[in-house]
């Protein structure tokens, strides 16, 4: 989708460019899908900051999304694309032939009125829904599950896609938005096309303003704040950081390997480094 660019009548509209939102056909979401959506601020139960650089923002109501994609064999008409402020992708409204409405994650190039599937036995064209061994090789795919009926968790934001490269021994071997090549259990439900917005990664925002709209605080230097508060912070006037970087928590910063062993890094082909496991 292209984005629009702005007169530079101010500082800030001089390098903003936003999306045009020329694709979307709707602009109330349906009500039927909707839910409360509670701020917590990046704290948890007893109120301490767990993830850092979160408070404020528009409020928003949550779209209840359908990654699992489990009325399999009945048909379902695309009603509409909306916007989805929990999201960098659109979603899309179905309707299904016994009347259930569901969203979707909107797929690239998936018209207005088309009818789209779920199961083993639908056709492997954009917005179907198939398990990964019925899925021909080289096909981009989305919203694809780690492990069967654990519902889509990979390749979920705008313009991303997974490639299935082969199929062999019970699993199917993609090929990651990152790089990152990875073995998945043939059973495994994606989606079959690239998730849409693809031009999301052209936003500029312009100003500081239209970040703290979307919920993200400022984020400060260490060596800006107290000793208190940083293992980096205090000294007089602007002063290096004195030994190894750490985090405000005070762990290596860098050159520190930080990834976690897991077993499901036994399915990891290649690493998205370039380096084999």
């Amino acid at each position: 989708m292209p984005t629009r660019k702005f007169k530079p009548i101010t500082p800030s509209r001089r390098h903003m460019e936003l999306p045009d939102f020329s694709e979307l056909t709707k602009k109330e979401p349906e009500k039927s899908l909707l839910e409360p959506l509670t701020k917590t601020g990046g704290r948890n139960n007893q109120g301490r900051i767990t993830v850092r650089h979160r408070g404020g923002g528009h409020k928003r109501l949550y779209r209840i999304v359908d990654f699992y994609r489990d009325k399999w064999g009945i048909p379902a008409r695309v009603v509409s694309k909306e916007y989805d402020p929990n999201r960098s992708a659109w979603i899309t409204l179905l309707q299904y032939a016994d009347g259930e409405k569901r969203y979707i994650l909107s797929p690239l190039d998936l018209e207005i009125g088309s009818v789209v599937e779920a199961g083993e036995n639908a056709e492997a064209r954009v917005g179907n829904a198939l398990p990964l061994k019925k899925i021909p090789v080289g096909t981009l795919v989305h919203c694809v599950e780690f492990y069967p009926g654990s519902g889509g968790k990979v390749a979920r934001a705008a313009g991303t896609a997974c490639q299935v490269l082969a199929i062999e021994g019970g699993y199917a071997r993609l090929r990651l938005p990152s790089g990152e090549i990875r073995l998945f259990p043939e059973d495994c439900m994606a989606t079959i096309g690239q998730v849409g917005n693809i031009d999301h990664k052209n936003v500029v925002h312009g100003k500081a303003g239209r970040v703290r709209h979307l919920g993200i605080r400022p984020t400060v230097r260490g060596t800006a704040m107290n000793p208190v508060d940083h293992p980096h912070g205090g000294g007089e006037g602007r002063h290096y950081v004195g030994g190894p970087p750490r985090t405000f928590s005070g762990k290596p910063a860098k050159g520190v390997p930080t990834r976690k062993r897991k077993p499901s890094d036994q399915l990891i082909v290649v690493r998205r480094n370039g380096r084999p496991v």
